[in-house]
């Protein structure tokens, strides 16, 4: 009698506390408590020097982020995570719920960072807008763009480490290592220069390397992807006879004055092995990170005998060109006009 009213009793105080346990656990489990108050994602760095448990709860404590650190806590220890605290970047949307977040950061599951190269000039543009998107700094991803022997086990030098970086969008683990980055750069480099690409640049007498190079001035020259063919086709021309190229754009990038618009003749014997007024051949390193686009142009330059060429008298973004030295004199003489009736004189 006095068991199965103990057993009565048992079975209506579990019927009372069940539902609350059941209730609670899912508040625990699904409830939002992370990143509440805003409607952005949130993106959490766990450095790899200090991937600790009470780094993580510190890095959401500071940051607003954690609403209910005492069920953080239960389920992260319910989960085993204080054991398997992975470094790297993790994106937490809003409302996110405890076991979603802490599932994600047990096991390594990064967002990576969407790395976009644009508009990059020099080194040092390439330097800062990667050193400042991973755990390592700027200054030791220089180091290794200015190192001869760093540089050298990718088959480049100081110089022309640039053309290693093909213009693309690549995604790229938070906490990878600047040696890592740099392998992942020559992978895609490798996968850029395809047979089909190479064989061409051997028909034009060029290395790949070369081919970027020249694919810089074509750059710096004209953004029309239509007229990029043919200014590359006036280069090569040059580069055929042993001629100067006499490419303003690296004049420009020698004397480091980008805001110049109209170089003066004092300027084109600025003494440099950038300045092609006065060195033959091409300069020792790109001037600029050029797009796919430019080098694809003087891989499929255009054949024709033109020598020459001006930015049209129409200020259009175009040019006009010229096979004969007296033919430009007449199209710079157009030019010059035209910014002369602008007042433009530097």
């Amino acid at each position: 009698m006095i068991r199965n009213k103990f057993a009565k009793y048992a079975i209506i105080i579990l019927s009372i506390i069940a539902p609350v346990v059941s209730f609670y656990l899912w508040q625990i489990f699904r409830t939002p408590n992370l990143n509440t108050k805003s409607d952005k994602d949130y993106y959490l760095l766990i450095p790899t020097r200090s991937a600790t448990f009470d780094t993580v709860l510190d890095s959401l404590k500071h940051n607003k982020i954690l609403q209910d650190e005492m069920s953080f806590r239960f389920l992260s220890k319910l989960l085993k995570y204080p054991d398997h605290v992975r470094p790297g970047r993790y994106k937490i949307r809003p409302d996110a719920g405890n076991y979603e977040v802490i599932k994600s950061l047990r096991s390594g599951n990064q967002t990576p960072v969407k790395l976009t190269f644009n508009n990059i000039r020099l080194k040092k543009d390439l330097i800062g807008k990667i050193g400042t998107r991973f755990e390592f700094d700027s200054t030791e991803f220089g180091n290794l763009l200015r190192s001869d022997s760093a540089t050298r086990f990718y088959g480049f030098t100081p110089e022309t480490i640039l053309c290693m970086f093909i213009p693309n969008t690549y995604e790229v683990y938070w906490n990878t290592t600047p040696q890592k980055l740099l392998g992942r750069m020559k992978s895609e480099y490798d996968a850029f220069w395809t047979s089909e690409r190479q064989a061409k640049a051997k028909a034009l007498n060029l290395t790949p390397v070369q081919v970027t190079i020249l694919a810089s001035i074509v750059e710096a020259e004209t953004k029309k992807a239509d007229e990029k063919p043919r200014v590359a086709g006036v280069y090569l021309n040059h580069l055929a006879v042993n001629e100067p190229l006499r490419a303003d754009p690296t004049v420009i990038f020698a004397i480091g004055d980008f805001g110049i618009k109209r170089l003066l003749h004092n300027q084109l014997t600025y003494k440099s092995p950038y300045n092609t007024y006065i060195n033959t051949g091409l300069p020792p390193g790109p001037i600029n990170l050029p797009e796919t686009s430019s080098i694809d142009a003087v891989l499929n330059r255009e054949v024709h005998k033109y020598m020459y060429f001006c930015a049209s008298p129409q200020l259009n973004g175009y040019h006009i060109f010229a096979e004969t030295y007296q033919q430009h004199l007449e199209n710079a003489r157009q030019y010059q006009e035209a910014l002369n009736k602008l007042g433009i004189k530097k």
